[in-house]
């Protein structure tokens, strides 16, 4: 894994329920890129993965990193893309130099990266962030904030807070 910055960097992913693993991972990509693409799930993308659980749509999803990124004062340096397949841009756009991901996704940067040098592209430089763990040493997770185990903090909660998480 690489430290030096690069111009473009991407980063992607589904996005639901916004939690600080997520927050994490974009907030090392705005660390290590000028500008940041980032990959979201398009809607028919999210069905096809045929998730047990629903997630939330699209927009939703785009907007509450929006705001996230507003709040930072980055929003000006990212720019969205819905994905439709698991590598996005990463594989068709030659200016992106690097890519940030997670524990859990970084063997897909060995697919992409073979797929770039198929199409005569360089390899993306790989960015990798730690899982961010709950408080009670398990990974932040979307699905488990759905089950109302932890809140997008990673706090384990109650059962008041398990009915108000699952009902977002």
């Amino acid at each position: 894994m690489c430290g030096r910055r690069v111009k473009i960097v991407c980063v992607g992913g589904t996005f639901d329920r916004l939690h600080r693993g997520h927050e994490a991972l974009l907030l090392r990509a705005f660390e290590v890129g000028e500008r940041v693409v980032i990959g979201v799930s398009s809607d028919a993308y999210v069905e096809s993965m045929r998730k047990k659980h629903k997630v939330q749509p699209y927009e939703e999803r785009v907007e509450r990193i929006r705001r996230f990124l507003e709040e930072r004062e980055l929003g000006g340096r990212a720019v969205f893309v819905p994905l439709d397949d698991p590598y996005g841009p990463a594989v068709t756009d030659s200016r992106i130099e690097g890519i940030v991901v997670s524990e859990e996704t970084e063997p897909r940067v060995k697919e992409i990266n073979e797929i770039r040098r198929s199409k005569g592209m360089r390899p993306l430089k790989a960015f990798q962030i730690d899982t961010v763990l709950a408080e009670n040493g398990k990974p932040i997770s979307s699905t488990r904030i759905r089950l109302g185990e932890i809140d997008r903090e990673g706090r384990v909660v109650g059962k008041k807070h398990q009915r108000k998480e699952k009902k977002e």
